[in-house]
Formats: structure tokens, sequence, C-alpha cells
């Protein structure tokens, strides 16, 4: 593929000093601290058919000046053109994050080429009504956004059904297999580098029940989805059934590339095409949207107002329609393996607080789980996600819904003084009890949040908002100077796993060894699960 950068001039790390020292970051932080947390401007915005309201989050005019200021001195505009354009902007693997090409109507030949070679694959199964099942093997990036789809879109049930299989318990593969008809089953394994050790630990055994089964050609029910084709043929995968994508498909972003071809399998082509546009037309609201307008950039400007200066240390993701539980896991991957640094591009400590803990469930379990700590707790900024349609048959309870959603966000946001409780206590409420009881019934308020309204659940709504937060995570990693497309923090555990089996492999073998470079703990319980010597 062209390189597309090089019609570009990449931003130096070196323009990426820490913001502590920064006087714009100074004024911003100020700002922040000042501004109007009681919702006392009503500030929504439309972007790619959802509302996206922001009343409850920070807002003044100086907070909106140190904004504009902030994103200038970090190249604002260039980087976002760099990001869209398939620019380097993972500096420290050297490669765009060039998802967005993935969804563009007329797309570069490559990509065009792929899309087509999946719709076709999908197309020609549906036909000849090949597989009653779909078995997915995949992990983080390889899963979430397939999970999200099929459970928003194929809840009331599809003619093929679809099991996830991702972590390496034994439970998963277990779990995911049975019930299956082996000879009726497509196994999709999907891994960018393709050696996922999960991933083809399960793909293993996937294969070998295939065989078991008296599958004569297991491979022919093989379906491979990386970046790494050359692998997935030496593992077996038919050359005509080996989807590829590049490299500058980040593994939490590749739900856009031929990695959702499990997915259209399940709920058909035409949710993957709405997804598509949703999420293009998302883009192309980022790309020329007026800042004060711009529902990703506003987003992340409250969000690192939250996180870096008013102490929120989690972000909680309300999701009010069940159809979406999906996406509070798929929202902790993007956000936390994005932002869970602290060191910027050129080498220093970012200073300030990055990426928040995401977490969550759906309304209206939350409230009677966790919405008390939200309240009268340490408490935490809050999306709350609603459609204000429903796609089934019982309008109050969705009219239920709404109020309830309306409701805690109200009180997230206006609280209850003592004095406000003491007033509303019965008169015939002895004194002293009454102020002892209305200490206990204070609600602080100015707890900051977000409303998104989806006029109702599509795929294009749900490409909308998932492209709504990839662009917001990019432009906080951006004011805080992070690369938020690598994820260095998880290669330390692979590689004390891979010692770790080393040991134990010595010792089954019968091998003497006589000293471990591990911590006493982790020594401990090494030799107390080490498998026992072979006879």
């Amino acid at each position: 593929m062209k390189d597309s950068a090089s019609t570009l001039t990449p931003v130096p790390v070196s323009d990426s000093p820490a913001l502590p020292s920064m006087p714009e970051w100074q004024a911003f932080q100020e700002a922040a601290e000042q501004a109007d947390r009681k919702g006392g401007t009503l500030r929504i915005i439309e972007a790619a058919g959802l509302s996206i309201d922001l009343s409850a989050q920070p807002s003044s005019e100086a907070f909106t000046e140190a904004s504009h200021a902030l994103l200038r001195v970090r190249n604002f505009k260039q980087m976002r053109r760099e990001l869209l354009e398939g620019g380097i902007v993972n500096h420290t693997e050297d490669r765009a994050a060039w998802h967005s090409m993935l969804r563009e109507p007329s797309p570069t030949p490559e990509v065009a080429h792929e899309r087509t070679r999946l719709l076709q694959f999908v197309q020609r199964a549906d036909n000849e009504r090949r597989w009653r099942h779909v078995l997915h093997i995949g992990i983080g990036g390889s899963d979430w956004g397939l999970r999200l789809t099929v459970a928003a879109f194929g809840y009331t049930g599809t003619w093929r059904d679809i099991r996830f299989v991702a972590n390496i318990d034994g439970h998963a593969i277990e779990g995911g297999l049975s019930g299956l008809n082996p000879h009726e089953t497509v196994v999709v394994i999907a891994s960018k580098s393709f050696t996922t050790a999960e991933t083809l630990e399960n793909a293993q055994r996937a294969i070998e029940w295939l065989r078991a089964a008296g599958v004569k050609h297991p491979e022919r029910q093989l379906v491979a989805v990386t970046a790494r084709p050359t692998i997935a043929r030496k593992f077996g995968v038919p050359k005509d059934q080996i989807f590829p994508f590049w490299d500058w498909v980040g593994g939490r972003f590749s739900f856009w590339s031929s990695v959702c071809v499990s997915a259209a399998l399940t709920v058909g082509t035409d949710v993957m095409a709405g997804m598509l546009a949703g999420a293009h037309a998302m883009d192309e609201h980022f790309r020329t949207a007026p800042i004060n307008r711009n529902a990703p950039v506003q987003l992340a400007l409250a969000g690192v107002a939250n996180r870096s200066v008013l102490g929120f240390s989690s972000l909680n993701i309300s999701v009010y329609d069940s159809r979406l539980f999906h996406l509070v896991p798929y929202l902790q991957q993007l956000e936390m393996e994005s932002l869970g640094k602290s060191v910027t591009l050129a080498g220093e400590a970012v200073g300030v607080p990055t990426g928040p803990a995401v977490w969550g469930m759906p309304g209206t379990d939350a409230q009677h789980t966790f919405f008390q700590w939200l309240h009268q707790g340490d408490g935490a900024a809050v999306d709350f996600i609603v459609c204000q349609q429903a796609d089934h048959r019982w309008p109050d309870h969705h009219q239920q819904l709404i109020a309830n959603c309306l409701a805690q966000r109200e009180a997230l946001l206006r609280g209850k003084s003592y004095e406000d409780v003491l007033a509303e206590m019965d008169k015939n409420t002895d004194p002293e009890y009454a102020k002892w009881l209305a200490k206990h019934k204070v609600y602080p308020g100015g707890r900051p949040s977000s409303l998104i309204v989806l006029p109702r659940l599509s795929p294009y709504t749900l490409g909308a908002l998932i492209a709504l937060y990839e662009h917001k995570v990019f432009v906080q990693a951006l004011i805080w100077g992070i690369n938020p497309f690598d994820q260095w923090g998880v290669e330390l555990g692979k590689t004390l796993t891979s010692r770790i089996r080393k040991d134990w492999q010595n010792i089954a073998d019968g091998k003497t060894v006589t000293k471990m470079s591990h911590d006493a703990s982790t020594q401990h319980w090494l030799q107390r699960f080490a498998p026992r010597p072979s006879q």
C-alpha cells in the first residue's frame, strides 16, 4: 500500500512536553477548577445522528479559551489530519493508525479488495446455507467488538449460532464447543500477529475436536483474520479463507477490518455496512466540525478536566439499553489500553493523572449495584447512554427506563443540601433526631456526566457511537502527550509467563532447577503448581 504519510510533515515527539511545565495547561487547570459544574448552561452537540449533552460537564468562557489554547499548543489540527490521512501517529512503533480508512466509502484499492472478498465469502456461505455454527476464537480487540455487535443486533436470534472463545482457561473452549455439531461449524481464528498464545492454543483444541468427530478435512472449516497471512497459511488455513489486514490497524481498532467476518456471518453484511457508514459519518464530523461543536473534542476536554484536574479517577459507563452490555468491556479496552500511560512521547513523566479506570453495567441494574457510591461515595464521571426509541412492544418499560436515566443524572448533578433535607423532614420528628438523620441524606451533587442519546439502536448509530469514543481517546492522548496506539505495559507479563512455563518444563523433564529468578512468593507458587516430573 502506498505510504500516505509521505505527503505529511510529522510533528516531532519533542513537541509533546509534560503538561505541568506548560502555561497553557496551568490556565486550563485554573479554568476547570473554577468552571460551572451545576449545569447552568444547556450544551448539546449533534454529531452523526447522535445527541451529546455536555451540560453537566465543566463549562465557562475561560474554560473554552483555555481549551482552545491547549489544543493549539498540542498541534491538534495537524495531528487530526495525520490520523485521518494515514500519517505516522504511532511513534513508538513507527506506523499509522488508519482505522478510519477501513470505513471510507471509497477506500484504497487494497481495502476495497478485502472488503469485496469478505462480502463474497459471506454471501456464498449464506446462499449455500453452509455452517449452522460459528466458533470465533480471538481475544481483546479480536473479540469485544464482535460480542458487542452480535448482542446488539442478534439478541432475538439468528439462523446461525455463534460462540466466542477468548480465555486460555480450558472451561472457555469446552463451553464454546459444547453442543455444537462439528460438521456444521466454521472456526474463525482472529489474531493480528497470529502468534497470540491464547488464540492459537484454543484453535488447536478446536481442530482436534473436528478431527475427533470424523471431519476428514478440518482445514476446510477454518477461517483466519490476521496481518500475518503467511503464518496463518503455515498453520493450515486455506489461502482463500485467510482475510488479511494491515499493520496500521491497531488490535483494538481492528473490528472495522475483516475481523468482523464472524459478525457478518451471524447478523448479516447489512449490519456491518450500517456500522461502517455510521463510523464514517462520525469521522467526518470529527474532521470538519469546529472545536466548540466537535463532540469527540468536547468529550475529551471534559475527560481530561475530570481526571487530571478535578480528581475523578474513573469513568462509569451506564448504558440504559441492555443490548449494549458489551459496550462496557469494549470501552474498557479502548480507553484503558490506549490511555494507561505515564510517559510522554518525549520520554518524560506526564506529571498529571492520565487514563481513568473505566467500568459499569446496564441501568437500571447499576442503580441497585453501585449508584450509592456514585451519589455519596468518592464518585466518578459518568457517561449515560440511552436510546430515545425502543425496539420492543412495551412502551411503559421504555418510559420508565428513560425516566430512571434522567433522574439519576439530575441527582448526580444537583445533589441535595443538608438544609433542603432538613426542611423536608416530618415536622413531628424529634429535632435532634432529624438533624442527625438529615446528615445521612445529603447528596454532594456537582458530579460530572455526559448524556449520549441515540435516536434508536441501529447499526449506523452504534458505529457512530464507537467512533465517537475512538476519536475522544485520541484527543485525550494528544493533550496528555502520550501514545494511545501502543500497549507495552502487557509485554512484561507475557515474558514472565514464558519464563514460568520454561521452568515448569525443566521440572517436568526431571532437570535440576537450583535457582529461579523470581520473587519469593512467585517462586513458592511456581513450585506448588509445577507438574510432576515425567516418569
